[in-house]
């Protein structure tokens, strides 16, 4: 009997395996059959090399020993017992192959464009059974692959091929992609790699530095790229211009104004192909004329049209205007003049400003073309006895066709008739004709000379006269002009004098009446306007009487106007505070004739009264309502406030009736001085003004208002006044 049989068995190929077969107390011959077929004979196994018979025959052990398993010995084995008729079970002995190692196609290193798809193929040949294959990337199995198997000629090996799908957007360049195939021979599997290839054109990024530039510095151009394959190549254009003195990745240059307008290009390639890219700078430069304005020549009343275009960086200003005038007639690029005239003929400014850079300008012509104008003197000058001429100046567009001089009953256009030349010259501005006469006579400086020109649009004319010129001697002018020059010099020194007198006894007299009683001052001169009004009436109207001598009258209101003036401006030391003072006026009667003779031979009489205070700071006004009162009475002294201090205002009163005394009725007639005026020299004067100002304290105001309605009274004295002074 059987103690051991052969059992179904599943083994790898490349293998051992023993197929066991044991028969206790059997000593006949055993027969290994294989597929129906015997082997050999007992233990000889001589036909199939790889075969053994193993185990100790003495006890029965046939064992069936095969060496390295191949597919071919895949089969159906039993053990046979020929002397006992016995047959062990059949044992299916099942040889199982693995895959032969993944193949992706195109690997290791699988190549492609930018933006295409890739099919990636793995297949796993000669496996039983057949191979699983599965895609994995990053650990990350890839689902959607097409998968198909293929048996082979024996029949029992089979062929695995698995295709993957990439879209462009799911894979990158460097990434693997692996393939692993796997049976029941090898679980763990066998696997292979692609590396994933994708091939571009250069990407290229142009940089400038720096930016923004002013025009005429040094700007660098970089060039960098990224190109799978390398790059090959760097090529450099400006406003499409190759650079052939430049092969590397930068570029340096000085840059100027084209570099705003032309581009900077760099192109690189590989062996995919080429990729080009530019750049502008931004160039700081200042205007540059792009459309040039042109000159126009247009007829009178229509339109003109000028068109200007700058181009400057940064963004520029256009001012259009016409040279000679500030008038901004237009900011845009084209002006246009409506309707023009002739006087909008000349010159006109296409200006261009960019801020901080520069600016720019273009300058045309407009020329009307209208009737002729003529612009000469109406009166010119020649020596009698001498050659002369007259000059007639012709503006004219289209240029005159005919000039004309005409005098009397001679018409004259070009040539020499008897003592008269006709010549006419050409200049930019215009055209001169010159009326030459080769020998004045008395007669030219009466006659009437007519310059006439004529063009297709008009004509003008001028009328022109002749005036006799005076001829002085060279001594004579140069005599005059020194004598004039020593003249001023010495009236310089004079009036220099008189200031510097004046000014020093003003501040002696303004220092001396800090002991008066002080009051605060509320009024004020509100007449100071009319002054200078009506000092400009009275000398006018002194000037037009012939009843007085003009010099001395305007002599003497200017110097009374000048006292008013410096003694409003010397500084207030009391800070606002006056002394105020009242006295009486003790009148005169005016008379036509000269004043009495006590008068006369008295001048100082005027301190035997009392020394009272001439009053300052009063207006004119009262001197001039005088004026035109009777015949001779053209400066009423008892009527005026005299404006100057101390000896010099009675001094100028003593010569003013000094001066009426002597002259005749139709001079200057003056009345005797106020007897009120007195000296400011003198201290005991101050104690009769306290006196007076005391006992009239209450009725000053009153007094005062009196005294400016008497004035309108000539007839009538004044009864008091008010006297402010410092």
């Amino acid at each position: 009997m059987f103690s051991q049989q052969p059992q179904d068995l599943v083994v790898v190929a490349g293998q051992p395996v023993t197929l066991p077969c044991s028969i206790p107390g059997y000593h006949g011959v055993v027969l290994w059959i294989k597929d129906g077929l015997a082997l050999g004979v007992g233990r000889d196994l001589s036909g199939y090399p790889r075969y053994t018979v193993i185990g100790d025959h003495s006890t029965g052990e046939h064992h069936l020993r095969i060496q390295r398993v191949e597919l071919m010995d895949d089969a159906i084995f039993e053990c046979q017992a020929i002397q006992a008729a016995m047959r062990s079970r059949p044992a299916r002995l099942t040889v199982l192959v693995a895959p032969e190692d993944p193949v992706i196609t195109g690997g290791p290193v699988v190549s492609l464009r930018a933006g295409d798809p890739l099919n990636l193929t793995c297949h796993a040949d000669n496996a039983k059974p057949a191979a699983s294959i599965i895609w994995i990337r990053n650990g990350e199995v890839l689902n959607g692959a097409m998968y198909s198997k293929t048996l082979l000629r024996d029949g029992r090996r089979e062929s695995t091929v698995s295709t993957l799908y990439l879209s462009p957007t799911n894979m990158e360049t460097g990434q693997q992609i692996i393939c692993k195939a796997s049976n029941k021979a090898v679980p763990n599997g066998k696997e292979t790699s692609v590396t994933i290839d994708i091939q571009h054109l250069p990407l290229v990024n142009l940089s400038v530095e720096p930016q923004p530039i002013l025009e005429g510095n040094l700007v660098k151009f970089h060039c960098s790229a990224k190109a799978n394959p390398p790059v090959t190549l760097y090529r450099w254009a400006k406003g499409g211009s190759i650079i052939k003195e430049v092969s590397g990745d930068t570029y340096e240059v000085i840059v100027d104004h084209s570099f705003f307008t032309e581009p900077v290009s760099c192109e690189v390639t590989n062996a995919l192909g080429s990729t080009n890219i530019s750049r502008n700078v931004d160039v700081y430069f200042g205007p540059r004329m792009a459309a040039e304005p042109q000159s126009l020549q247009v007829d009178l009343a229509s339109d003109a049209v000028f068109n200007c275009a700058w181009t400057g960086n940064p963004s520029l200003t256009i001012v259009w205007m016409k040279r000679g005038s500030g008038v901004v007639l237009s900011n845009e690029n084209i002006l246009t003049l409506k309707a023009v005239r002739q006087e909008d003929a000349g010159k006109y400014v296409c200006r261009a400003v960019v801020p901080r850079v520069g600016a720019g300008e273009k300058e045309v012509s407009l020329t009307v073309n209208g009737p002729p104008t003529i612009s000469s003197t109406q009166t010119q000058q020649a020596l009698h006895g001498e050659k002369g001429q007259i000059k007639c100046f012709i503006r004219s567009t289209p240029p005159p066709d005919r000039i004309a001089w005409s005098w009397k009953e001679t018409v004259l256009e070009s040539g020499t008739s008897g003592r008269y030349t006709v010549e006419t010259v050409s200049t930019e501005e215009g055209v001169i004709s010159t009326l030459t006469m080769s020998n004045i006579v008395p007669a030219d400086f009466q006659t009437i000379y007519n310059c006439t020109a004529w063009n297709s649009f008009g004509s003008d004319t001028e009328i022109i006269r002749l005036k006799e010129q005076e001829s002085l001697p060279v001594a004579v002018i140069i005599g005059v002009a020194v004598g004039a020059f020593v003249a001023f010099i010495v009236l310089m020194g004079t009036v220099g004098a008189f200031c510097c007198t004046r000014s020093q006894r003003n501040h002696k007299g303004a220092a001396s009446a800090k002991n008066d009683i002080r009051v605060e001052i509320v009024h004020k001169d509100h007449n100071a306007a009319r002054e200078s009004e009506d000092h400009a009436s009275m000398k006018q109207l002194m000037v037009e009487r012939g009843d007085f001598q003009q010099e001395s009258a305007l002599k003497q209101l200017e110097v009374l106007q000048e006292e008013e003036k410096e003694y409003q401006h010397i500084k207030d030391p009391t800070n606002g505070y006056y002394s105020v003072n009242t006295f009486k006026e003790h009148h005169t009667p005016t008379v036509a004739g000269n004043p009495p003779a006590e008068a006369s031979r008295n001048p100082t009489g005027a301190s035997t009264l009392g020394k009272q205070r001439v009053p300052t700071g009063m207006s004119f006004t009262n001197i001039y309502s005088t004026l035109g009162a009777g015949p001779n009475r053209l400066y009423d002294y008892s009527q005026r406030f005299v404006l100057g201090m101390g000896s010099s205002s009675i001094e100028l009163c003593e010569r003013e009736f000094q001066r009426g005394s002597l002259s005749d009725s139709s001079s200057f007639i003056d009345t005797q001085c106020d007897s009120s005026i007195s000296s400011y020299s003198k201290q005991d004067g101050y104690v009769q003004f306290d006196k007076d100002s005391k006992a009239s304290a209450a009725s000053s105001s009153s007094h005062y208002s009196q005294s400016s309605s008497q004035n309108s009274d000539l007839t009538k004295p004044l009864q008091k006044r008010m006297q402010t002074h410092v």
